[in-house]
């Protein structure tokens, strides 16, 4: 199921045309799931009579095509998305505990059903294997706690300072992402800082522009048909001002926030343009807000090939805003750039040691989430070096950015973010694995003391023969068949004759005039 994504994914990298397939995605994702959780516990119930689930081969195939659809799942994200990977771990940094409490709610509540099964085993090895499989469980959950790290369980005294939070292109769930409307709003939202994405036009004009080309986010197709393939930084000024900026926002609607908008916000987004650096810097001067971005050097044909920097620099010494406000993240050309403009702030996005930072006079970091350890957080925050995460759009994962110490996110949702007063805390209540364990104890002794107490009829006997599963319990049932028959003066060979009559005294005959013949002798 997950193949889709990564498609969808694949096919924007090679046509630049995005596709949202979120929707069917999860469609498909929830009626499996939902699909095979209700086989399961349709499979426990069963269990828990003691009858077997036979299913039909339309059910055996759908289960199947969920299985290899979701192999399929995980080997695509391994060949695509093989970095990815790394936001497992952290995930599991915050929901571990959740999961543990779940699983560990999950096998009690499996107890009652797993007591009855040993309950009507005979005395036997079987027996004894799903009681040592059951308790083995049962205490690797008990242990688990002790493996859990997670940077939010810690004494709140200890908790640093809310990170700030900076606007990834503005705020491109409310508006189109590099526009001024979409750095306008994340400026609503109380942002500390704006970032973007920075090419240099054919002309030498900055502008801010995300993708290589200019087909998702603008017209272009429509203005320069011929030439929407090509490089961005291969139009001048004059044609990408002329580009609509905010009609594709409208159109493809990519986080289904459209319908929310006013009729006043409608109309702004149908007018935007792409915005230059010059603009952004003007705005982040008049609202006294810093500025971060990455600059994307152009191919070498392009005539600004060995000029981009210099560009870039006129246009920060041109504009209104202070030097110390604007974060400079390119590599290249560092010590020209801090000579020309010293009050530059020096940032990386490369994971270096302390030393070597400090050598190339760079006083921050912006790093990708799965490269945001922990340990590595505070080792830098104790050599003065800031650390900046980047994308951190959920709630959980701004929590978890909190309590490792960071000082700023970059964020697509600062909306979202703005709502998040404190980290959402997690703990692990060891009373949980007491009561557990207490439960799981009531579920044995009990069905233990039930085991002499049932109510038996003759559809559970014949059923019991049939399937040729001799137990203790069984041989109860029978005899008390028995007794009750002869107690209300049926006897038992015109019942013997009824199961001979319908083909099962092969099968019930001998066990049930066992009994018969010790009755008569009382």
């Amino acid at each position: 199921m997950l193949w889709f994504c990564f498609s969808g994914r694949l096919l924007y990298n090679r046509s630049a045309i995005w596709k949202d397939g979120t929707v069917p995605i999860l469609a498909t994702t929830l009626t499996g799931f939902t699909y095979t959780a209700f086989l399961m516990i349709l499979a426990l119930c069963h269990i828990a009579l003691g009858q077997q689930l036979n299913l039909f081969w339309i059910h055996k195939i759908v289960v199947l095509a969920i299985l290899l659809s979701t192999i399929t799942g995980v080997v695509s994200i391994d060949d695509f998305w093989q970095d990815e990977w790394d936001i497992v771990i952290i995930s599991l940094q915050f929901t571990g505990p959740f999961l543990h409490i779940g699983a560990l709610a999950a096998v009690t509540a499996l107890g009652w059903v797993i007591a009855n099964q040993v309950v009507r085993m005979e005395r036997s090895r079987l027996q004894f294997v799903t009681l040592v499989i059951y308790v083995s469980i049962l205490l690797v959950l008990y242990l688990v706690p002790l493996f859990i790290s997670s940077p939010c369980i810690m004494d709140r005294s200890k908790l640093g300072p809310r990170p700030a939070v900076i606007g990834r292109r503005g705020a491109p769930m409310l508006a189109p992402e590099h526009t001024i409307m979409s750095f306008s709003k994340a400026l609503q939202q109380k942002v500390t800082a704006l970032e973007a994405d920075v090419t240099i036009s054919l002309d030498g004009v900055p502008f801010l522009m995300r993708d290589r080309t200019l087909r998702r986010t603008t017209n272009v197709g429509k203005l320069f048909p011929a030439r929407q393939d090509h490089d961005a930084s291969f139009f001048n000024w004059t044609e990408i001002r002329s580009l609509n900026a905010g009609l594709w926002f409208l159109r493809d609607d990519p986080y289904w926030t459209v319908q929310y908008m006013s009729e006043k916000d409608h109309n702004r987004t149908a007018n935007q343009t792409v915005c230059s650096l010059t603009e952004l810097l003007r705005l982040a001067a008049r609202t006294n807000r810093s500025v971060i971005f990455s600059l994307r050097r152009p191919p070498p044909q392009h005539p600004r090939h060995q000029l981009w920097v210099s560009d870039a620099l006129k246009v920060i010494q041109r504009s209104s805003i202070l030097p110390e406000q604007v974060m400079w993240t390119p590599d290249w050309y560092r010590k020209k750039v801090r000579a020309a403009v010293p009050l530059l702030q020096q940032t990386s996005d490369e994971k270096l040691p302390v030393a070597e930072l400090k050598e190339r006079g760079i006083s921050s970091l912006t790093l990708h989430y799965s490269q945001a350890r922990a340990q590595d957080i505070r080792q830098f925050s104790g050599s003065n070096v800031s650390v900046n995460v980047y994308p951190v759009n959920e709630p959980w994962l701004y929590s978890l950015m909190w309590c490792s110490g960071v000082q700023s996110v970059s964020s697509d949702a600062p909306h979202i973010l703005k709502k998040v007063p404190n980290p959402i805390w997690i703990m692990v209540l060891i009373s949980l694995c007491t009561h557990s364990k207490a439960v799981c104890f009531g579920h044995f002794f009990l069905r233990w003391k039930m085991s002499g107490m049932r109510s038996y009829n003759p559809e559970q006997i014949m059923l019991s023969a049939v399937v040729r599963r001799p137990s203790r319990d069984v041989n109860l049932m029978k005899e008390k068949l028995i007794f009750s028959e002869i107690s209300n003066g049926v006897g038992s060979t015109d019942e013997l004759s009824v199961y001979t009559e319908n083909g099962l005294d092969a099968y019930a005959c001998d066990d049930i005039m066992m009994p018969a013949r010790h009755a008569s002798k009382l």
